[in-house]
């Protein structure tokens, strides 16, 4: 039973697309899957976050919410900030019970992270720390934008520096108007040692289903 820990480059990179659409590359290859999304900050009227009701739609499997999202904050901000808002702590152990429940359901779990890879998250650590906590191999979205190089390589050498395994990365068109960007995803490819596992092109609406086709599984 396997898991990835899914980390990007920067808030707003398409961490929560390339998840859905690794949910359902997976899917269609016969494995079942669930989407995780350990700590989620910003509520709409009803209570959900919209990054959580993606995953767990793009899930072969319906797991529990408190087992998908053991931490869910109302306001839309830094995690660390939103737990301080509500008088509450985010700790690690509530989220690996979790995971373990998780793996007992699926064939995969793809754990989303909040943020970029080094985000607050509160008195035990940041993202970094969870995903070391965990365990698990990271995939890493890559929002090709200008800046994105630098981005990556930061991000690649702070999972390296944690003893992670980086399973793989994922080239996400988030800016049509970004120049050389082939020439910067050759770029990225040369430097990251690590298996380029797709590009995702820019598609308004999003189709996860359908641009899972352009990816290969780690």
């Amino acid at each position: 039973m396997s898991a990835y820990f899914v980390t990007g480059t920067d808030t707003g990179v398409g961490k929560t697309f390339v998840c859905c659409a690794l949910l359902h590359r997976f899917a269609q290859a016969g494995a079942s899957t669930i989407g995780m999304k350990p700590v989620a900050a910003g509520l709409d009227a009803d209570g959900c976050n919209e990054d959580v009701v993606l995953l767990r739609r793009a899930s072969s499997v319906a797991a529990a919410p408190d087992l998908v999202n053991p931490f869910s904050f109302r306001n839309p901000v830094a995690p660390h900030l939103a737990a301080a808002d509500e008088n509450r702590e985010i700790r690690f152990a509530p989220i690996h019970h979790a995971l373990d429940a998780l793996r007992q359901q699926a064939d995969v779990v793809i754990v989303e992270g909040v943020g970029g890879f080094r985000v607050p998250l509160g008195p035990e650590g940041d993202s970094a720390d969870l995903a070391q906590t965990l365990a698990l191999p990271v995939i890493l979205v890559v929002g090709l934008r200008l800046g994105c190089l630098n981005h990556a390589l930061l991000t690649v050498e702070a999972i390296q520096t944690r003893g992670l395994r980086l399973a793989g990365w994922v080239a996400n068109s988030i800016d049509l108007a970004m120049p050389q960007r082939a020439e910067n995803i050759a770029t990225l490819s040369e430097l990251i040692a690590a298996p380029r596992l797709g590009i995702m092109d820019f598609q308004m609406p999003l189709d996860a289903a359908q641009a899972a086709k352009n990816l290969l599984l780690p």
